[in-house]
């Protein structure tokens, strides 16, 4: 499966990148910047580089041909408001208009928890955050992709455990990046999940089989 990864460069792509790799599956990391690349390639994924600010939708759908799946976990990073709603929110619109276009149906979307900070008091930037995550997510939905959103809960960078509590709304708690790459992972083997808003956080099942329940198998 060749998979395309926008924001390979981030933590939870570049652990999906390295778990697609070492199944034997095609991963090909879309970075704005050569400089990330060697380290990437390093872990078995091929790298391309575009800027989702700058490059065209036109562009990214040319990048995008012959690939099976899109994943789109990139993110500003909380570099500010404008790069937040030009990343996470028009960046979303932008790749999914191009998967569009190249006929690449299956697309995952890492997104957030709803409830993510809300037992401490919140900056103007993480509810401009949260907001712009969703839209994103309402933008994918009017889509005509076979689209899974995950919200997986604060991200830690906690050893994996390879079990999870995954459904459709869960109780906040936190989760590690390994982890969430993880399910993304087996997302991707599971076209049946398509349409399916999911929330995922640690917990007590293995991956695999809490996937297989939601794919109905």
């Amino acid at each position: 499966m060749k998979v395309a990864i926008i924001g390979a460069n981030g933590k939870v792509g570049s652990k999906l990148g390295r778990i697609l790799a070492d199944r034997g599956d095609e991963p090909i990391g879309f970075i704005r910047n050569a400089k990330q690349a060697e380290q990437l390639e390093a872990k078995g994924i091929r790298t391309v580089i575009a800027d989702l600010v700058e490059t065209s939708v036109e562009e990214f759908s040319r990048l995008l041909k012959a690939c099976d799946a899109v994943v789109f976990t990139a993110g500003a990073g909380g570099a500010g408001d404008e790069l937040t709603s030009a990343i996470d929110g028009q960046g979303l619109v932008k790749i999914a208009e191009a998967a569009d276009l190249a006929e690449v149906r299956r697309f995952l979307l890492v997104s957030a928890f709803p409830d993510a900070g809300r037992s401490k008091e919140t900056v103007a930037s993480f509810e401009h955050y949260m907001q712009v995550k969703r839209q994103s997510e309402v933008d994918l939905v009017k889509t005509a992709l076979d689209w899974t959103i995950l919200r997986p809960g604060t991200l830690t960078d906690q050893a994996g455990t390879g079990k999870v509590n995954l459904g459709y709304t869960l109780m906040y708690d936190t989760i590690s990046r390994e982890d969430v790459a993880a399910v993304l992972a087996e997302l991707l083997n599971y076209p049946e999940t398509a349409g399916q808003i999911l929330e995922v956080v640690q917990g007590e099942e293995p991956i695999g089989l809490a996937v297989r329940a939601k794919a109905g198998k």
